[in-house]
């Protein structure tokens, strides 16, 4: 299995250069801790700073090394040819292989702040992922469908095939990331029991639809801490808090050993990567358990 990280982008600071920075220190120990890829997320018309992601990323690759990276995109608040001539770029800066994470996306004010009908959001997707796929593979794209687009092409082409690991929860969205996407991504809120059901799913749709996946990945929100009585008192601090409305057997905490075992469950039910993303947003705190992730990484490799 192997062990990644999606960089938190919502940072609640009046400073947006301590923001911003917090984000670079945090790619650098991400790299230093061996981890295996690294990622950034999307979301729009937020309250409070949230870095963007083709921006930061191009920042934050200047920071990593051959290893895997990519963004998250919310395919229908994006124009297709502008999505894939941001990705086209920043494949062309990365040194190693580009990984798009695509979902539908939701939320009624993020969708109305972008302009976009969130009913229409399914069809958008499925026609948007084909149009970057077509564009990003260096074909002149017209489309007439929900996006309306006369003889397209963007340059420059990333230089090797970039993968698309498709997100969802939804049986039927796990099924539409089997049929067009090259591998799943798990969302973060799901309890063992749910990941469980959702990767069997995945799975099973991609014998049906004649699959092989790139990836099953998992999202998952995590903290390492120096001791277990440590990470068990941020991590009941976070569930007392009602930490993004998830359930609390979705989170992971504990020392190395107890985050390692957490991990080793979800490659016995066909996972093979962990994307992580911090409970906590202390930057010393982040960086302590970055560093002690490089441990986590380790046991799981011998696991």
């Amino acid at each position: 299995m192997r062990l990644g990280i999606s960089l938190t982008s919502f940072h609640a600071t009046d400073d947006v250069r301590a923001g911003a920075r917090w984000m670079i220190e945090r790619a650098a120990a991400a790299r230093e801790a061996g981890l295996d890829s690294l990622f950034i997320g999307d979301h729009h018309v937020m309250p409070a700073p949230y870095y963007q992601n083709t921006p930061m990323l191009g920042r934050l690759l200047a920071e990593w090394d051959e290893r895997p990276a990519g963004c998250l995109f919310l395919m229908p608040l994006w124009s297709p040819v502008l999505l894939a001539e941001q990705v086209g770029t920043l494949a062309s800066i990365a040194r190693g292989r580009f990984i798009i994470q695509c979902a539908i996306g939701d939320g009624p004010g993020q969708f109305a702040g972008m302009g976009v009908d969130i009913k229409k959001r399914p069809s958008m997707f499925e026609e948007g992922i084909d149009i970057v796929r077509r564009l990003l593979a260096g074909e002149r794209v017209s489309s007439s469908g929900r996006y309306h687009i006369e003889g397209a092409r963007v340059n420059p082409l990333p230089p090797e095939p970039v993968e698309f690991w498709v997100g969802g929860s939804a049986d039927i969205a796990i099924d539409r990331a089997a049929r067009v996407g090259d591998g799943f991504l798990g969302a973060p809120n799901g309890t063992p029991e749910r990941c469980a059901h959702e990767a069997a799913v995945y799975l099973d749709a991609c014998k049906r639809h004649g699959r092989t996946p790139t990836a099953v990945a998992l999202r998952r929100d995590v903290y390492v801490g120096a001791t277990a009585s440590e990470a068990r008192a941020i991590g009941e601090q976070a569930i007392a808090q009602g930490y993004r409305g998830f359930e609390a057997g979705a989170l992971t905490f504990g020392d190395v050993e107890e985050v390692a075992a957490q991990f080793t469950q979800y490659a016995a039910m066909g996972y093979t990567d962990i994307i992580v993303r911090h409970l906590v947003d202390d930057q010393d705190l982040v960086l302590g358990s970055l560093r002690r992730l490089a441990d986590v990484r380790r046991l799981i490799a011998s696991a």
